[in-house]
């Protein structure tokens, strides 16, 4: 017989997911943000009180976001969250384990990166899933996810910040809310149907070397571990070299009523009874992996309660770690509701940092759902005592003032917007975030790598994003890091050959050398085709030259005058690799191979030379120097005519979608700081159209609401200066370029600050995207730019928006951007 208690707990899950009360996105997959014509000016004056209502953690989960929908929080350890399937147990629906398209699911996972591209992504350790019926097989034997997987609807499942529940076609449902490193669960199923929960111990999205697995029946405790990694393992062009371990996952769980039955399994053995399993799956894909693996289940007796409450911790350092984080961070009689309002509340004082006045409705959801996904990165790996896993293999402590350890930076990704949204809004957790990265390089023989996952180096992409990265920082005052140590490290790094920098392992997509092939990039000033070992010698050229700019601000910052200087020329190598004749009728940038000879034959369309891009995109990846660009081009002039037709076809009509080489892509990051370029070359209203068109055509609400991989918030990150009407100049400054804002008032007040921007533009709207006039702290600015004291100190921003465009303000060609 059902208890009162039981019943008022399915009553409370059935009204969350049915009637109106729903908060995900059901209808169509993609609503254009357009502006409310009838919204009073009262109302456009409203300040969004609490952000979180604003959130739908769906959007970026279908047409290849890659974000994931479950709970988290701010730059949490734990992501609880599913993992979908579609009829192959060695992959997934999508790269981060979840895709809207996709309703059938074998477990909710403990971890997930937001928005990475490789497919399958990382992490999605150890998938839980509330099983109907008799476990009598092996669930690895299960292949094909036929029998130990289940659908659902959207209809009943819900999604906000730190909770995520979900009700399945098979009578069971998952509620699950988290705090930082641990969460609780309460898993429900049918009455006096068997009720079994599946520890896929082994199943992370990539696989596993090995997995661990007991089952304390007295206790009623689940404990175990995954050791994995392998990230971008699967990719063509360079994953053979990644599919190695980088990690260990421990979890432990405990429930709140006995075990009716227990059991084991082993690749296709079945062990009912048993307490203890080993066994990884390997980190093949398909046939070559389907079929092994281990984990265990535990059942539940449901004749009296349906409901199965399990609260969990997870360590990257040790199963002590884990029980303990559990016991910091959740009360033993919380309940999902109790922690899911922690976790509400831990994400509305997060996004509180930015608060608008005004806007529609969608056009919130947009902005605050992109700063949510922004702020989830870096990663908490250090547990509450201070251990996390070093890149040495082995525990370390954090540094004395540092609060954490982080990790999970996809740097050729970030340190183009998100860096820069992270030190404006969380300058500690940025602060901590550089101790982390330099934490690593000591640990790793000096080496910083490119693309940090957990504890491991995955060498994904190329350049050198970490200079960029903690330049910027510093240029943004963030200072709670050990940033003399940091330089010094970056520039050995920078200026010192290492032996792997000769390497081709993992080439071309994850070559292991962070500054490949250095002694020939300073004998030649540029990365030669045929001699480089990294991705492309034009692309590694470019990245080079933006990271060495940014480093040399940084070191005329700590008053260092010879690194300064020297890193300043080297900051102009990108004039080595641009052809003023490439095509004949105009220049490009153009691989070049260590004989000073052009690669050839030349195509603006190809990647030949480049990563992820085309030359004709990657041509405009000189943020640094847009002047130098434009002389190199012939005169501003002649380049802004030139960005007229990467952001419009020959007939004049807009190309701002992607697929078309020969255009700007908003899917990735080469060239996503190119519509605000026209400010540069004294044509800001073209910026001011371009980045508006963007938003309104590109990003929308819904599953399909981001245009490409979200790549830990960075894609997002671009939506919210762009609402905000600042974007970041270049790498290693605070200098802010300006465009129209979409909100009439918006307050960025930044997490421990005294400090306060406020941005007014009373006439925002879809009707009024240009700028007439601008007033900094009250007097009239006449530049499109905007001095990085102002984004460091705070004040105030007023803006004058008209709706046709004004060709005069902030032309002055002695003033513009540089």
């Amino acid at each position: 017989m059902e208890t009162h208690r039981t019943r008022r707990k399915r009553l409370r899950y059935r009204s969350a997911l049915v009637g109106g009360g729903v908060a995900v996105a059901v209808g169509a997959l993609l609503a254009p943000l357009v502006e409310a014509p009838a919204a009073s000016a009262a109302s456009r004056a409203d300040e969004v009180r609490h952000p979180v209502d604003q959130v739908d953690p769906l959007i970026g989960s279908a047409g290849g976001g890659n974000t994931y929908p479950g709970a988290n929080l701010p730059f949490g350890m734990i992501a609880w969250s599913p993992t979908s399937t579609t009829g192959d147990q060695t992959n997934t629906a999508a790269a981060n384990g979840y895709s809207y398209d996709t309703t059938r699911v074998r477990g909710f996972s403990l971890t997930h990166v937001n928005g990475a591209g490789c497919h399958p992504g990382a992490a999605g350790d150890v998938p839980i899933m509330p099983f109907v019926g008799e476990v009598d097989s092996s669930p690895t034997a299960d292949t094909k996810d036929q029998k130990y997987a289940a659908t659902f609807s959207h209809e009943k499942e819900k999604a906000e910040p730190g909770h995520y529940r979900v009700g399945l076609d098979s009578g069971a449902a998952a509620d699950l809310a988290v705090s930082e490193r641990a969460g609780v669960a309460d898993f429900s199923f049918p009455q006096d149907a068997p009720a079994r929960l599946l520890f896929r111990t082994s199943n992370s999205l990539n696989g596993s070397e090995n997995a661990h697995i007991e089952i304390d029946r007295e206790r009623h405790k689940v404990t175990g571990w995954v050791l994995t990694g392998a990230f971008c393992g699967r990719r063509a062009n360079g994953g053979v070299n990644n599919r190695k371990t980088y990690y260990r996952l421990y979890f432990s769980a405990s429930f709140d009523r006995a075990f009716s039955t227990v059991g084991t399994w082993e690749n296709d053995r079945l062990s009912p009874g048993a307490t203890t399993a080993d066994g990884g799956e390997g980190y093949l894909t398909g046939a070559d992996r389907a079929g092994r693996g281990s984990g265990g289940y535990v059942g539940f007796d449901t004749a009296r309660d349906n409901d199965v409450r399990m609260r969990l911790g997870i360590s990257y350092v040790s199963l002590a770690g884990a029980e303990a984080n559990l016991r910091a961070e959740i009360a033993p009689r919380a309940s999902v509701a109790d922690v899911a309002a922690a976790g509400r509340a831990a994400w509305d004082r997060t996004l509180r940092a930015i608060r608008v006045s005004g806007g529609s409705e969608p056009r919130r959801t947009a902005f605050y759902t992109a700063l949510y996904h922004a702020l989830q990165q870096p990663n908490l790996i250090s547990d509450t005592d201070g251990r996390y896993p070093g890149m040495d293999g082995t525990p370390h402590r954090v540094e004395r003032g540092q609060t954490a350890q982080y990790s999970n930076f996809s740097g050729w990704d970030q340190y183009r917007a998100q860096v820069q949204l992270l030190a404006l809004l969380q300058p500690k957790v940025a602060g901590d975030f550089a101790q982390s990265l330099l934490n690593f390089a000591r640990q790793n023989g000096g080496v910083w790598d490119r693309w940090l996952h957990i504890s491991g180096a995955t060498h994904v992409m190329t350049g050198d994003p970490s200079a960029a990265t903690l330049a910027t920082f510093y240029a943004m005052g963030v200072r709670n890091f050990d940033a003399k140590g940091a330089f010094d490290s970056l520039y050995r790094q920078a200026s010192v050959p290492h032996p792997d920098g000769l390497s081709d392992k993992g080439c071309p997509g994850q070559c292991e050398g962070q500054r490949p092939g250095l002694a020939q990039y300073l004998e030649s000033r540029y990365a030669a085709q045929d001699a480089c070992h990294c991705w492309g010698g034009a692309a590694e050229t470019l990245e080079d030259s933006v990271a060495d700019d940014a480093f040399a601000r940084w070191a005329r910052l700590l008053g260092r005058t010879k690194e300064a200087d020297e890193l300043g020329a080297r900051g102009g190598y990108w004039r080595n690799v641009f052809n003023p004749q490439a095509t004949g009728t105009a220049g490009y940038i153009q691989a070049r191979n260590r004989d000073g000879s052009w690669v050839t034959p030349f195509d603006p369309a190809s990647d030949r030379g480049f990563a992820q891009g085309s030359a004709a995109t990657y041509t405009w990846m000189v943020p640094q120097d847009v002047q130098g660009l434009a002389g190199a081009m012939g005169g501003r002039d002649q380049a802004a005519a030139r960005l007229d037709g990467f952001f419009h076809k020959p007939d004049g009509s807009w190309s701002v979608r992607g697929g078309d080489p020969l255009r700007y892509d908003p899917t990735n990051e080469p060239g996503i700081h190119a519509p605000w370029l026209y400010n540069a070359l004294g044509q800001p209203w073209k910026t001011q159209e371009t980045v508006r068109q963007i938003v309104t055509t590109v990003y929308g609400t819904g599953p399909k609401g981001l245009p490409g991989n979200d790549d830990l918030g960075t894609m997002s990150a671009w939506y919210v200066f762009a609402a905000l009407g600042l974007y970041p100049q270049a790498p290693g400054r605070a200098e802010a370029l300006l465009t129209g804002p979409l909100f009439p008032r918006a307050v960025i007040a930044p997490a421990g600050q005294r400090r306060v921007l406020t941005i007014d533009a009373p006439d925002a709207s879809d009707t009024h995207p240009y700028v007439h006039a601008v007033r900094v702290n009250g007097r009239p600015h006449d530049t499109s730019w905007l001095d990085g004291s102002v984004v460091r100190q705070g004040g105030s921003l007023s803006f004058d928006l008209a709706d046709r465009p004004d060709t005069s303000w902030a032309t002055d060609p002695g003033r513009l951007p540089r």
